[in-house]
């Protein structure tokens, strides 16, 4: 990725514990404590069950490419220097789906494939805040 690159963060309330740890180069995610179970995007209250409040909890980091997404254009002020990049939608070990972008690999259809081993890793962005995003796990880089 560019050094140029500054996507837009999250404005939400709710998500600020996620970017504190992001700062501090954890990936924490909402846990409900009746469901006993992590769940994606940050929100006050369980969207299975419906109970609240959440507890914040740190996750391993781990997960699988679920979906991926080449990107060669792009029109998100801050990315337009990025492309070609690759985002994608992470399956944490932990259960939850998120979506991130795909790191330390080429963005062609032969360096990603989905079901890829995948750990997080965290950029700093030109104003500071770092941003978690996925790499290859240590067996599957080349």
């Amino acid at each position: 990725m560019s050094d140029a690159f500054t996507p837009p963060l999250s404005p939400s309330p709710d998500a600020l514990p996620f970017w504190q740890a992001a700062n501090r180069h954890e990936l924490r995610l909402p846990y409900c404590l009746e469901c006993r179970a992590f769940f994606f995007y940050p929100r006050p209250r369980c969207p299975r069950c419906g109970a609240g409040p959440v507890d914040w909890r740190r996750c391993s980091g781990r997960g699988r490419v679920y979906t991926y997404c080449i990107q060669y254009q792009t029109a998100v002020p801050g990315l337009e220097q990025a492309v070609p990049f690759v985002t994608a939608i992470i399956e944490l070990d932990e259960g939850p789906r998120l979506m991130s972008f795909l790191v330390d690999v080429a963005p062609n259809p032969d360096s990603v494939r989905c079901d890829m081993p995948v750990e997080v890793t965290f950029i700093s962005l030109p104003d500071g805040q770092n941003l978690p995003v996925f790499r290859p796990a240590a067996g599957e880089r080349t």
